[in-house]
C-alpha cells in the first residue's frame, strides 16, 4: 500500500506566513513535511510562489479559494495560476449561507460543483469541499453534506475535515466508509471533548481507524494537517504534530 504524503494548510501557521513566508516554508519543509495547501497567497504571483516551493522542496498540495473563483471570467485565470503552482485540487472552504439554506439549496450548489469539476478534468485538476459543522445539519432526514454528495459529480472531493465534523457530532468514520471514493485529500484536524487546545494524538479522533479507512479507499492522496488552536507558538504547534503523525508511522 503506498505511503500518503503528508502536507499542512498554511492557515494553521497564517500570521507567520505574512510575516515571512519563505523562512516559514522551509521551516515546514524542515518539520518533515512534503507540501503545503495555501489560503492565500501573501502578495506573491505564481511564478513566484513555485520558485519559493521548489528551494523549499515542498509541493503544492491545494488551495482553498472561493467558488466565485471557479466561475465566469475568473475560471481560466485561475486554473492558470494553479498550473503554474503544479496544484491539482482547488477546494472551496465554504460557501455562503443561501447556498446551503436548505435541500433545494444543496441540490443546486451540488450542480455548480459538478459543472466546475468537468470544466477542470481537461486540465487534470480536481475541485471539491471543505467541511465546517453546518454541513451536519439535519435537512429532510439528511445532513447537507450527505445531499451535496449525493448529487454531485464523481470527481468532486469531499475534503473531509475530522476534527470539525467531530465537533458537530458527527461520526467521522461513518462518512470515509460512506464515500470512498472522494477522500481525496483528508484534513487531519484533532478533536477532544476536553482539551479545545489539543493538538493531534491528544484527543478523541479514532487515528488508526482513520488511516486504514483512507488507505484502504485507494483515493487519499495527501494527508492534511490543519491547526487551529495553539497551545504553543503556531509552528511549534504544527511541529509537534507532524511528529505525532511520524510516531503513528505516518
Amino acid at each position: 500500500m503506498q505511503k500518503i504524503p503528508v502536507g499542512v494548510q498554511l492557515y494553521s501557521v497564517r500570521e507567520d506566513c505574512a510575516r515571512d513566508l519563505p523562512a516559514t516554508l522551509q521551516a515546514i519543509a524542515k518539520m518533515g513535511y512534503a507540501g503545503v495547501e495555501f489560503a492565500g497567497y501573501y502578495h506573491y504571483d505564481a511564478a513566484s510562489l513555485r520558485r519559493l516551493l521548489d528551494d523549499s522542496g515542498l509541493q503544492c498540495c491545494g488551495a482553498h479559494i472561493g467558488v466565485d473563483q471557479l466561475q465566469g471570467a475568473a475560471f481560466e485565470p485561475t486554473v492558470a495560476f494553479h498550473q503554474t503552482l503544479g496544484n491539482r485540487y482547488l477546494i472551496v472552504p465554504s460557501i455562503s449561507q443561501e447556498m446551503r439554506s436548505s435541500e433545494a439549496a444543496w441540490r443546486d450548489t451540488a450542480a455548480v460543483f459538478s459543472q466546475v469539476a468537468e470544466k477542470l478534468a481537461p486540465y487534470g485538476m480536481l475541485t471539491g469541499y471543505h467541511n465546517h459543522n453546518v454541513e451536519f445539519s439535519p435537512l429532510n432526514g439528511e445532513t447537507g453534506l450527505d445531499i451535496f454528495c449525493q448529487h454531485t459529480h464523481p470527481a468532486v472531493i469531499l475534503q473531509f475535515d475530522l476534527g470539525n465534523a467531530m465537533h458537530a457530532g458527527a461520526d467521522p468514520l461513518a462518512y470515509l466508509r460512506r464515500y470512498p471514493s472522494r477522500l481525496g485529500t483528508i484534513h487531519l484536524k484533532e478533536h477532544s471533548a476536553s482539551n479545545p487546545q489539543a493538538l493531534l494524538g491528544e484527543g478523541d479522533v479514532p487515528w488508526q481507524q482513520v488511516f486504514d479507512l483512507c488507505e484502504g479507499s485507494g483515493s487519499t492522496q495527501w494527508y492534511i494537517v490543519e491547526q487551529e488552536s495553539y497551545p504553543v507558538s503556531p509552528l511549534e504547534s504544527i511541529a509537534r504534530c507532524r511528529q505525532a503523525l511520524a510516531k503513528m508511522g505516518r
